[in-house]
C-alpha cells in the first residue's frame, strides 16, 4: 500500500484533525515524506507521475523509543506506529533524544506515524476502550473531556466489582504490570467505572461529577491521594504503559486487515 494512502486511511479512522489544538503530540507522520517521492533527478518520476513509497511491513509500539526503534528496523518494517512518538509541542533542534530516536528511522527509511490522545479517545479502538473490555464494562459512553474531545471512556460493570477483584482483575490482563497501587476510598461495591488511561488522575473531579465509583488510569501524582479521599472515589494505578498497549494493538489488527503484514514490538517499562 502506497504510504500517502495508508496515512490517510489512519487518519480518517483517528479522526487525527480533530485533536490538533488540543493534543501536544504531533499526531500523524512524524518521521517520513508526507507527500509522493522524488525521483533522484528532482522531479516527481518518469513523465511527472508520483514515485510510490510501498508500504509492506508495518511495526506497533507503545513508544517511539532506541530500543523498539531497532526492533521495528531488524523485522524488516517499512513504517512503525507508535503511541508515544518524537515530537511534542515543537521541534526546534535535532539533537539529543530526538537524534538518537529518529537517525535509525532516517537511516534505515523507515517511517513514524503517531497516534496519541486520539488513540487514547477511539471508543472502539482506543486506549480505554480496550481497558473497559477487559473490565467487562456495559452502557458505554464517551469520558475524559478535553475541549471539544474526549480521551476516555465510562461504562458499569456487568457485575458488580469488590475493590480488590477489581484490582486482580487488571492485573491479570494487562501487560507489563508487576501490580496494581488502589487509592481504596470509594464505596464497598463498584458498579460506575471511569477510564482514562496513562496519566489520567487530572480527571478524577469528572470522574466524582459524573457519579463514578472508580478512575482507573495509569499512573498518579501526590494530590490524587487527598482528592480521591475527600472525594470519595476509588482510583486503580495499574501502570502508564500497561494501560496504553490496546491501541496499538488494535490498530495492528486494522492494518492486518487491510492486506499488510505487521509485527507488534512489545517493550514493558513496568512504570
Amino acid at each position: 500500500m502506497d504510504r500517502h494512502d495508508l496515512v490517510a486511511r489512519l487518519d480518517d479512522e483517528l479522526r487525527t484533525d480533530d485533536y490538533a489544538d488540543v493534543d501536544a503530540s504531533a499526531n500523524g507522520l512524524q518521521v517520513g515524506p508526507s507527500g509522493p517521492a522524488v525521483g533522484a533527478d528532482g522531479t516527481n518520476g518518469t513523465n511527472g507521475a508520483a514515485v510510490p513509497h510501498e508500504i509492506e511491513h508495518v511495526a506497533f509500539a507503545v513508544d517511539a523509543a532506541v530500543a523498539t526503534v531497532d526492533e521495528a528496523v531488524a523485522a524488516g518494517a517499512d513504517l512503525l506506529v507508535t503511541h508515544h512518538g518524537v515530537v511534542w509541542g515543537g521541534l526546534d533542534r535535532l539533537t539529543g533524544e530526538a537524534y538518537r530516536r529518529t537517525a535509525p528511522l532516517v537511516r534505515n527509511d523507515v517511517a513514524l506515524y503517531v497516534s496519541h490522545l486520539p488513540l487514547d479517545g477511539h471508543q472502539e479502538l482506543g486506549n480505554a476502550a480496550g481497558v473497559a473490555d477487559v473490565l467487562g464494562l456495559v452502557d458505554r459512553e464517551p469520558f475524559g473531556t478535553l475541549g471539544p474531545e474526549y480521551i476516555g471512556q465510562r461504562g458499569r460493570a456487568a457485575d458488580p466489582y469488590d475493590p480488590s477483584d477489581l484490582a486482580v482483575r487488571l492485573d491479570r490482563e494487562l501487560e507489563g504490570i508487576s501490580g496494581v497501587q488502589v487509592l481504596d476510598f470509594g464505596p464497598e461495591t463498584i458498579e460506575d467505572v471511569a477510564v482514562v488511561t496513562g496519566s489520567g488522575v487530572d480527571w478524577l473531579e469528572e470522574a466524582a461529577e459524573v457519579g463514578a465509583d472508580a478512575l482507573v488510569t495509569g499512573e498518579g501524582k501526590g494530590k490524587a491521594y487527598h482528592l480521591a479521599r475527600e472525594l470519595g472515589v476509588h482510583v486503580f494505578l495499574a501502570g502508564h504503559y500497561a494501560t496504553e498497549t490496546f491501541g496499538v494493538r488494535a490498530l495492528e489488527d486494522l492494518v492486518a486487515g487491510w492486506g499488510l503484514e505487521t509485527t507488534y514490538v512489545e517493550h514493558p517499562t513496568g512504570l
